[in-house]
């Protein structure tokens, strides 16, 4: 058996799939159609960048589904809230009934003379079209989820870079935390960490070590940086495992901002193995990685000279929006 792995939407391409599918196939589920429910193509956009991160489409679909949901409560609400009398009442429900089915067409009814037209009328207006704007994505999905400034923000003190991992999910952004603390130069990882993943942490704090002289991070008097220090490096979602090879960089960076006070750019994030002797080989899933970096707002992304040849496989129009 073969095993096809399919990239990650783009969020042009997420949009397409929305209005083209989603949107028709929740409002079917849902017993509406586009006389009662209209979704915007910016409020989709808006669902896209604050309430989901994902690879596929599933959460996108899910929140299409709950503003279904509120459209079709609202209906209901108003179709009850309608009076008529018990005659015009009879002869409109099947009608009404046939309405809220998408595609459904009104058929003619011949009504016997005496009964109130104008009530019948009124009964068929259900209500007016519920078109979602921006206050009621809020009112019913709840605050975003998601900011373009979470990376600004966690990246504003030394020691902290931002990588980018693969996963059977797709591409993600992976935090790096590291921190110094008076000890015996011992190094502390966590954040539920394989045994490759340790490694490279390893590999980086003794490059480090290595060119301190060189990067200047060292004190003059200070022979070696991990005197009297121990460092601790953490990997942020300690709940889900993490592993491979690619963190190498994203370490390295992580521990000279650490040992020069220096913060990282917000907007850079980077993937890459890093060998002993300070080179940095190819690693896999560029094309995931970079489409992650686009959906969490990153603009400039660093990756291994051997990888350039991946970029064939991303969009243009990721492209377009990184250095």
């Amino acid at each position: 058996m073969e095993v096809i792995e399919l990239p990650g939407y783009t969020a042009e391409e997420k949009l397409r799939i929305a209005m083209q599918h989603l949107i028709p196939r929740v409002l079917d589920q849902h017993g509406l159609n586009s006389e009662y429910l209209q979704i915007p193509e910016a409020m989709v956009k808006l669902v896209i960048q604050r309430y989901t991160r994902e690879a596929g489409v599933r959460n996108l679909e899910r929140n299409l589904a709950a503003l279904a949901r509120a459209a079709a409560v609202r209906v209901a609400e108003q179709e009850q809230a309608v009076s008529v009398s018990k005659d015009v009442h009879k002869l409109a429900s099947p009608l009404l009934d046939n309405r809220l089915a998408e595609g459904a067409e009104m058929e003619m009814e011949v009504l016997p003379m005496g009964v109130n037209n104008n009530e019948i009328s009124t009964a068929f207006k259900i209500s007016s079209r519920f078109v979602v704007d921006e206050a009621m994505l809020e009112k019913i999905l709840g605050p975003p989820r998601f900011d373009d400034r979470e990376a600004a923000d966690r990246v504003a003190t030394p020691g902290v870079s931002v990588g980018l991992v693969w996963t059977n999910f797709g591409g993600e952004v992976q935090f790096v935390e590291a921190t110094a603390m008076i000890g015996n130069g011992e190094l502390h990882l966590t954040g539920q960490l394989g045994d490759v993943i340790k490694e490279s942490a390893k590999i980086a704090l003794t490059w480090v070590r290595a060119r301190a002289a060189d990067l200047k991070l060292a004190l003059a008097e200070e022979k070696n940086v991990l005197q009297g220090r121990d460092i601790h490096i953490h990997f942020p979602a300690g709940a889900v495992p993490k592993d491979g090879p690619s963190a190498g960089v994203t370490l390295v960076t992580a521990l000279v901002s650490l040992f020069s006070q220096k913060c990282v750019r917000a907007d850079t994030a980077m993937t890459g193995e890093m060998t002993l002797r300070g080179l940095v080989l190819p690693v896999g899933g560029i094309k995931d990685k970079i489409l992650a970096a686009h959906r969490h707002g990153i603009k400039r992304v660093i990756l291994p000279e051997r990888n350039l040849k991946d970029l064939v496989e991303v969009p243009a129009s990721v492209l377009s929006n990184l250095e």
